[in-house]
């Protein structure tokens, strides 16, 4: 395995930067954010440290040398959208854009793109079906025809109310994955697997490593604290972040290492990147970057 970060958590350095911070920290790989250059729609969104749109040939020769220069890989090309947003022309957006990661990372000689599928949160799963049939299914024809393979993370996207009554992605649970899988059974067509989501879910985030094995291209390391107390008085209808709080690898409630242990054993040998979330680590630059270091101290007893 790899051990890496995503690049979300440095939006003010360049690409450059982030490959140099990342070698000097110890890490092996990083998760490059692409979003279209403007204004970002929500934290962690918005960062470009590849601008897929206007990428030149130029611009692919300089990136493969920065990161054989440092000896850092990049573990896949991310872009964390709602491509089935009830407004078609922003959905087309995102769909297109997601197939200019596609044919971007083909140039950089990566085979992942990361992603989210995305949902119409006032509908139900069934209610979404027909839609993510007609986005998805020719996404991943095109990543499947440039030999590109898309890790779909399991995060639900509801967190606040903006995101009520359920979320912003479907892709959150093994019954919807085995459906999306059977639906869609192209091999390109996978995981970047997050276990803190299924800790708020309150799902085992172990078997699913097992169970969905040939369908994990990606992972990303975050942590989260439950907090029993308030879930008590509140219920789980109450939005998330009334009752769980993300955290770095090591500070919540996620056994890494049983997680590392039957990741290991299932044969996995893809990247792992360190996804900060944790607000006690966001104030200042300073702080974001002492967040990584201290994620990759942490991880590497588990990833040599």
């Amino acid at each position: 395995m790899k051990l890496g970060f995503v690049s979300a958590i440095l939006p003010e350095k360049t690409l450059d930067e982030v490959v140099s911070f990342a070698a000097e920290t110890g890490y092996d790989c990083v998760e490059v954010m692409c979003w279209p250059k403007g204004k970002a729609e929500r934290r962690y969104a918005g960062v470009t440290h590849i601008d897929v749109v206007s990428l030149t040939d130029t611009d692919v020769d300089n990136i493969l040398q920065t990161v054989s220069d440092a000896e850092v890989t990049i573990s896949g090309l991310g872009y964390y959208p709602n491509p089935l947003t009830p407004d078609e022309t922003e959905a087309n957006i995102y769909s297109e854009h997601l197939k200019d990661l596609i044919l971007a990372a083909k140039r950089l000689s990566l085979d992942i793109v990361n992603t989210f599928i995305g949902r119409d949160q006032t509908r139900t799963i069934d209610e979404n079906w027909d839609r993510f049939k007609q986005v998805w299914k020719p996404i991943i024809q095109f990543a499947e025809d440039n030999g590109i393979r898309i890790g779909i993370e399991n995060c639900p996207m509801f967190f606040t109310e903006d995101e009520w009554p359920s979320g912003q992605n479907l892709a959150y649970s093994p019954a919807i994955w085995e459906r999306m899988f059977e639906e869609i059974p192209s091999p390109n067509f996978g995981l970047n697997f997050d276990p803190s989501h299924f800790i708020w879910l309150q799902m085992d985030y172990l078997k699913p490593l097992v169970t969905f094995s040939d369908r994990i291209f990606h992972v990303h390391a975050k942590d989260v604290r439950l907090d029993r107390d308030r879930l008590n008085e509140v219920g789980i209808l109450a939005t998330p972040l009334s009752y769980h709080t993300p955290k770095l690898p090591g500070l919540g409630d996620v056994d890494w290492g049983n997680f590392f242990s039957t990741l290991s054993e299932t044969g996995y040998t893809g990247s792992v990147c360190v996804e900060v979330e944790d607000r006690a680590y966001e104030d200042t630059l300073e702080l974001r970057q002492r967040a990584l270091r201290q994620s990759h101290i942490y991880l590497r007893q588990y990833i040599g």
